[in-house]
């Protein structure tokens, strides 16, 4: 059998992919006690949050903001699960 160089590139080139991939689940840091470490959620005031449903509302139907604005909420939700 030849050896073919391109098919090994190819191979290469997804396995370094595959691993940069995976990596990005394992950057979180560790604290002194071993604990992975969380990021901060920010808290937002009832005065702020009131005011920011009200601006959404505004936007017009199927405004790529408030699909945004859940992924947010989605991330926040995790961020708290992290704790």
């Amino acid at each position: 059998m030849m050896f073919n160089a391109e098919c090994w590139r190819r191979r290469l080139v997804v396995l370094a992919i595959a691993t940069n991939w995976l990596t990005g689940c394992a950057t979180a840091g560790f604290e002194a006690n071993g604990l992975a470490a969380c990021p901060p959620v920010v808290e937002y005031s009832r005065e702020l949050q009131a005011r920011a449903a009200e601006e959404l509302a505004m936007l017009p139907d199927r405004s790529v903001v408030v699909e945004m604005m859940g992924d947010y909420a989605v991330m926040r939700d995790q961020v708290r699960g992290c704790r």
